[in-house]
């Protein structure tokens, strides 16, 4: 199963659906980059990529022994491509307004629809379901220290002192 990250449009703009990023290695980032950036319309990324590999290039036509490691850096910036190529788009998306809403794991990305779709239904329940009526009776005790005790266990609760 693979993982996606959902972001939501911005809400003052005109009605854009979800974005799925999904997580994982881009293999047509790996093997081209600059049109796997094109495509995914990351166009600051691609504008850094191509002066990387236009620095690369002059360095390997000034300096004529160093043409293996220009190959080796240019070969690190294609993985690195297609390691973090979702985390380019996401950047991207969040410099457009998107809003980062959860990850979700499924099989496909319909799968990952699904799945998002009935978490916000299951949200907006939450939201919209009454508060439980407040019972009458005395408050809980205030201690001077309250705040200020020491808490046992992953839940907080009050420990001694």
């Amino acid at each position: 199963m693979a993982i996606y990250v959902v972001m939501e449009p911005p809400r003052h703009g005109a009605a854009a659906d979800e974005v799925y990023v999904r997580d994982g290695f881009h293999w047509l980032g790996f093997l081209l980059p600059v049109v796997w950036l094109l495509w995914n319309r990351l166009w600051i990324e691609t504008v850094v990529l191509l002066a990387v590999m236009l620095g690369l290039g002059v360095l390997g036509e000034t300096s004529g022994s160093a043409e293996m490691l220009v190959g080796g850096m240019t070969l690190l910036v294609s993985i690195y491509v297609g390691l973090e190529g979702s985390a380019l788009r996401i950047w991207a998306l969040r410099r457009r307004g998107y809003a980062e809403w959860g990850v979700v794991e499924a099989g496909s990305r319909a799968d990952a629809e699904l799945r998002y779709l009935s978490g916000r239904s299951e949200d907006e329940a939450v939201d919209q379901r009454p508060l439980p009526p407040i019972r009458q009776g005395s408050a809980p005790s205030q201690s001077s220290s309250a705040g200020n005790e020491p808490e046992l266990g992953l839940f907080g609760y009050p420990g001694r002192t």
